[in-house]
């Protein structure tokens, strides 16, 4: 096609097109109208700010959409595009660009990280606007078939018209393969994808195809393959963000917490507005008992969920709870701060949520445990006799059931708080996320620098043990044991260290009594708990000691 001919199907393509420009000064606004309005555009609406822009959306459909990146108060442009891509509000065939003074390498990646169509920083000219748009259109209307049937969720459609396009030897061709491979690996068809990037390796390195035969080789199990992978993908471009999600899931599958842990940071340097990524950075930093990194991932999550399609109470909820549990008997003037903040983000998430009372009775059991941590005892009850008010007026879900049972016990009721937690276990044997938050309670009901000092004298009682040393490994779990009594390892520890001293020192009343004293800590686990069957092992042993004397 000719230039003047170009011109002329451009101008028909520009004339059937519905524009949104969203912006929040009238005169970008205005001026951004005008520009379009000059390529032949004759359908502009405009939206003053992300509500508007998504109210706008839920009730028309809009071909292009030209976004600015700051909006004022309320959501941003980023926010505005993760909503429309969430709630199906932007197809396919639709054209999203955005537009942005930001510079800042963080927030440009964190608005790319969402896919815009374009991305064009100020300031902005015609020819500059016209120029990308050109292209855009141009794509659209050539690759509109293959959107649309993908818009109809009609895959197999889609699937038959990328191969004919790349038949035709396309110029979009690295666009139709990239589409193609991703439609047969959420189709289940991971040999087709796995061909078409492996063929296009052959070929030349490039990165999405790389990472998708990571992404392959991750689901058929040849995990350690797939990090070779994404590793070649990200030493060749430390700036495909998707790369580190992908290593860090693979790490994990291989049991590596710690090298998830390490990718994701070092995936939230260079993009920290993503807040699915940091949502799971809080999640592997949890699990590594990584509290401080958690506390900051956590903070961002609710940071960046606010204004977006991923505001929910359990952000405020979870950034609370894991400041109450850190300033839980630290009375310094850190600690004092981390209740603060944590009392702070509860009461907020409450009058937030007020109409929902599970919330509230969640964020009252929180605050009770964190003025009981900081030892005001009367505030404490003074706040948890509101959570057994609205406790009393309202159904109580699981996970409330395990917030009131972790309070009865920072509370000292500890035989209410073990009987809850029983019955908790008992009857939700089929939820192992429910139960491996109990039974991870029950190891640890203390606070956070009290499990620090039992986990390092954990470590060095096994450590002695292994070493020979067994008087030293009893003397350290019986220290670990002053400051967490009932932990269900460190009481069968001393149950096996001293069957092991036994077998070498002969029968004595004092050992028998110890390893007794040490399973009554225990009698309270539920089946469901993972020492339950070591439990009942030792329990054997020991009443085989004096038949055995």
């Amino acid at each position: 096609m000719n230039t003047v001919s170009n011109q002329v199907q451009l101008a028909k393509y520009y004339r059937n097109l519905r524009f949104l420009v969203i912006d929040d000064f009238e005169n970008f606004r205005l001026s951004l109208k005008q520009m379009v309005r000059a390529f032949g555009v004759e359908q502009i609406d405009v939206a003053i700010n992300g509500e508007d822009a998504i109210a706008r959306c839920e009730n028309e459909q809009f071909d292009v959409v030209i976004c600015d990146y700051n909006l004022g108060d309320g959501k941003n442009g980023q926010q505005v595009l993760e909503e429309l891509r969430h709630s199906r509000l932007l197809k396919h065939t639709g054209i999203f660009v955005m537009v942005t003074a930001e510079t800042s390498k963080d927030m440009v990646m964190g608005a790319l990280e969402y896919l815009p169509d374009s991305y064009i920083t100020k300031p902005l000219t015609k020819s500059v606007l016209q120029q990308r748009l050109d292209k855009l259109i141009e794509q659209r209307e050539t690759l509109k078939p293959i959107n649309q049937a993908v818009d109809d969720c009609d895959f197999k459609k889609a699937i038959a018209l990328l191969g004919q396009e790349i038949k035709s030897e396309t110029r979009y061709i690295f666009w139709c393969l990239r589409t193609l491979a991703n439609l047969y690996y959420h189709e289940g068809e991971h040999a087709k994808a796995r061909k078409i990037y492996e063929d296009v390796l052959t070929k030349r390195d490039i990165g999405w195809a790389r990472l998708g035969l990571g992404r392959i080789k991750t689901v058929v199990g040849e995990v350690e393959s797939a990090v070779d992978d994404f590793t070649q993908v990200l030493d060749a471009n430390p700036n495909i963000i998707e790369a580190y999600d992908e290593l860090s899931g693979a790490y994990l599958k291989l049991d590596r917490p710690r090298d998830a842990q390490k990718t994701l940071k070092d995936a939230v340097k260079i993009s920290p507005h993503a807040f699915k990524r940091q949502k799971e950075l809080a999640r592997v930093c949890t699990q590594n008992k990584d509290m401080e990194t958690a506390s900051e991932a956590l903070k961002a999550t609710m940071k960046l969920g606010f204004n977006s399609v991923h505001d929910d109470p359990s952000n405020y909820l979870e950034y609370g709870r894991c400041l109450a549990e850190m300033s839980d008997g630290d009375t310094s003037e850190q600690g004092k701060k981390r209740a603060k903040e944590a009392i702070h983000t509860l009461q907020r998430v409450a009058k937030k949520f007020k109409d929902d009372p599970s919330v509230r009775m969640n964020a009252a059991l929180i605050e009770a445990r964190t003025h009981q941590g900081q030892g005001d005892e009367r505030k404490s009850k003074e706040i948890f006799d509101k959570a057994k008010k609205i406790l009393a007026d309202d159904a109580t879900n699981s996970e409330t059931k395990l917030e009131y049972a972790k309070t009865l016990y920072s509370m000292g009721n500890t035989a209410e708080a073990e009987g809850l937690l029983s019955q908790l276990s008992n009857e939700h044997k089929d939820n192992p996320a429910l139960i491996r938050s109990i039974n991870e309670f029950i190891d640890e009901p203390v606070g956070y620098q009290v499990k620090i000092k039992a986990r390092k004298l954990n470590k060095d009682g096994i450590k002695a043990f292994e070493s020979g040393d067994l008087e030293e490994a009893i003397n350290s779990f019986t220290e670990a044991l002053e400051c967490t009594p009932k932990h269900p390892a460190l009481n069968l520890n001393i149950v096996q260290v001293t069957l092991k001293l036994i077998e070498s020192k002969g029968y004595s009343d004092q050992y028998a009594k110890r390893c007794k004293s040490s399973l009554e800590n225990v009698s309270h686990i539920p089946e469901q708990h993972a020492q339950y069957k070591r439990l009942q092992f030792l329990k054997k042993k020991v009443a085989e000691l004096k038949s055995a004397a």
